[in-house]
């Protein structure tokens, strides 16, 4: 027996319920696009800021300070004010030609076709096995954002003594993280000779008593049931243990661009996003995309009417930064179906 596909129509879809694709969902509304639909495949909708139980959140949206949670509530709040749909468990599986998108929910199966799609699924930390240490699998090895879940949102206990690898942005959320949870990392290790943020962001470390070793990698998680030590290794090639009960990577995002990749959009080589041009566009005009999903080459610098990523060492925006280009984002597509937006 064959499965009956819904089908159904819109005129903006939008992939991703966070700041970009909740701020672009905010301001379509505004302009006046009445049938918008947020599809969102958590059970909940806020993106990342969700995890995120410390401040700053909202200054340049809401002129005050929240944290991570309290901001992702005002910005579904804000969207469903406007009367946005925002479709929670719901799991885009193919980008079709023209705006057609297969999609699967508690519902079942079905088919969505938008005039426009706006892609705003985000980014996501390389993980342990994608950066090629050695060791066991052995418990207490995650990423920033998974520890964050654990603590924040399913009140959980990954470690208590970490080391924390690298030295992004997200690296001191995760130290702040840990302090909330009553944690006390034991190193911050950075391969590179000084760290990816700017002073005085890196007394942090200092701030919590975490020793900051730069010219260090890890190269081996020793532990079998549970994490007991790190091999690191120096400038200079010497290899030490340091004991600790968990391995807390950080950061090198990668666009979580899997939808892009298997669909028929073109990418950029180098950085793996979908390609778009100085209005967001991708290959298929149907398509745009917002926010940390599509990153810059990295001999290129941000140029702020694109939907890109930051300069490096820090290739990621952040909450706020996407929220502005999300809604950068809306009022192209708002040009576009007016029939007032050019080709490039």
């Amino acid at each position: 027996m064959t499965d009956i596909i819904e089908q159904e129509s819109c005129d903006v879809a939008i992939i991703g319920a966070g700041p970009s694709g909740l701020s672009a969902a905010t301001m379509l509304k505004k302009s006046g696009i009445q049938r918008i639909v947020v599809l969102e495949r958590e059970a909940e909708a806020g993106g990342i800021p969700r995890h995120c139980g410390h401040p700053p959140f909202g200054i340049r949206e809401y002129q005050r300070v929240l944290t991570g949670p309290a901001y992702a509530k005002k910005l579904v709040e804000t969207a469903q004010s406007t009367g946005v749909n925002i479709s929670l468990k719901t799991t885009v599986t193919m980008l079709g030609s023209g705006g057609e998108l297969s999609i699967v929910s508690p519902a079942g199966l079905r088919k969505l076709t938008a005039k426009r799609v706006l892609l705003a699924t985000g980014i996501r930390e390389t993980p342990r096995s994608a950066r090629l240490v050695s060791g066991n699998r052995a418990l207490g090895i995650c990423t920033t954002g998974a520890l964050q879940s654990m603590v924040y949102l399913k009140n959980r206990i990954p470690f208590r003594r970490p080391v924390v690898v690298g030295t992004e942005i997200v690296s001191f959320s995760a130290l702040l993280t840990c302090r909330d949870a009553s944690f006390q990392p034991v190193a911050m290790l950075e391969e590179k000779l000084r760290p990816s943020v700017r002073w005085p962001i890196y007394e942090l470390t200092r701030w919590f008593g975490v020793p900051l070793y730069l010219q260090t990698e890890i190269v081996n998680i020793l532990g079998n049931e549970r994490v007991e030590a790190v091999q690191v290794s120096d400038k200079n090639g010497k290899v030490r243990d340091i004991a600790c009960d968990g391995v807390l990577f950080t950061g090198q995002y990668t666009p979580e661009s899997n939808l892009a990749r298997i669909s028929h959009l073109t990418l950029d080589p180098e950085t793996n996003s979908p390609d778009v041009d100085e209005f967001g566009r991708c290959s298929d005009p149907v398509y745009y995309a917002a926010g940390n999903v599509v990153q810059p080459p990295c001999n290129q610098a941000k140029v702020p009417i694109y939907y890109v990523a930051g300069n490096l060492p820090n290739p990621v925006d952040n909450a706020g930064q996407c929220w502005s280009q999300g809604r950068a984002a809306a009022k192209n597509i708002v040009k576009d179906l007016a029939g007032n937006l050019p080709f490039s």
